[in-house]
């Protein structure tokens, strides 16, 4: 008998409404999640009911300035095909994707994986820096909906927010837009590296988002340093949140009030979406329009937006690299539960490593 040794890979997004007539009901989905709004049911039904409603137009015209619709399915899929391209050199891998508020949603998908009989599953979700509000929302769904009677070994990579070749990839793409500036231009130039925010209780909570997201931003910066031929300490930089919604206090400080504070010092800008791997509307709409026109109105003579990971070579390397280290059991593998390596301190509570805290 022929010895199975197939191994599914499922990579995680948010998701994104396809057509116009989509995005009510992929508010809805959003804001209908508990990880998103705590609120019990029916209030969280009938709150996400309000929210979508009052939001529609607003999203319409945003997802009008992109064609109608969100680019994140189709570059999710890329990222997918590029990372099953390469890790057809190594074994029997196939990669699925799944998208936590718009098709394909998790019961959609998980039909397709049990019909590959996979051995092993790995469970990546594509936000670098885990968050019980993104990572954990996706996985918590995906395991509601597989029901894994045939006892699959399955595997959780919780983040990745230091990995060498995801650092790397958002390096080479820094330069590469630095590059259009002159060197004496850059010395005038401010990285602003932003992440969406998370309800600052979140955090307070225990959520390691903002401890994970400094951490990937300061060794973006030593690689970045020795990219440039600059030392890090002379790279003028903040670590800032965007895409606030609702009254609660978020995390900061905000992008809009770094924007505002490098046009009083008189800085170029370049922003670079951290924890972003795909371009979609906060990428695309939020960063490349509207926080562009902010900037030119406060007298910013040079603004930049790095470009998302999307399918650059080292990001697809670094997701090629995680998913061997897993399935293998590398020892220095970091996957919830099972990894004898955890990053976070363990005063961040909600953090899915259970193992000691080697911090």
């Amino acid at each position: 008998m022929l010895k199975n040794n197939k191994i599914a890979i499922v990579l995680f997004n948010l998701g994104g409404p396809d057509k116009p007539e989509s995005v009510k009901p992929f508010l809805f989905n959003l804001f209908n999640d508990k990880a998103i709004i705590g609120l019990p049911q029916p209030f969280r039904f009938l709150l996400a009911k309000l929210i979508s409603n009052r939001r529609n137009k607003k999203a319409q015209k945003i997802y009008q300035q992109i064609g109608g619709k969100s680019p994140l399915l189709n570059i999710t899929l890329a990222q997918g095909y590029s990372l099953e391209r390469e890790l057809s050199f190594y074994g029997d891998y196939k990669v699925f994707t799944i998208m936590r508020y718009w098709h394909p949603f998790a019961n959609e998908v998980v039909k397709n994986i049990k019909n590959y009989q996979p051995k092993q599953i790995i469970l990546i979700p594509l936000y670098p820096q885990f968050s019980s509000s993104t990572s954990q929302s996706s996985i918590d769904d995906f395991i509601k909906n597989f029901d894994n009677k045939e006892n699959c070994d399955i595997k959780v990579v919780c983040c990745y927010p230091e990995d060498d070749e995801f650092i790397k990839s958002h390096a080479i793409l820094i330069k590469k837009t630095s590059e259009q500036l002159s060197p004496e231009e850059f010395n005038e130039t401010r990285l602003l590296f932003s992440a969406h925010g998370l309800p600052q209780k979140t955090i307070d909570n225990g959520d390691p988002y903002v401890f994970q997201v400094n951490k990937t931003t300061h060794k973006v910066i030593q690689y970045l340093s020795n990219v440039i031929k600059k030392n890090a300490e002379d790279i003028d930089y903040r670590i800032c949140y965007q895409s606030k919604v609702g009254p609660l206090q978020w995390t900061s400080p905000s992008l809009e009030h770094e924007v505002s504070r490098a046009g009083i010092d008189k800085k170029n800008i370049i922003v670079i979406p951290i924890a972003f791997v795909s371009d979609h509307s906060e990428t695309l709409v939020e960063l490349d329009i509207e926080y562009k026109e902010i900037a030119s109105k406060l007298g910013i003579k040079k603004y930049f937006r790095v470009p998302a990971l999307n399918v650059e070579g080292h990001f697809i390397k670094s997701l090629t690299d995680i998913s061997r280290a897993v399935a293998e059991n590398n020892e220095n593998a970091i996957f919830s539960g099972q990894s004898p390596h955890r990053l976070c301190p363990k005063n961040f509570k909600l953090c899915p490593n259970k193992n000691n805290c080697p911090i």
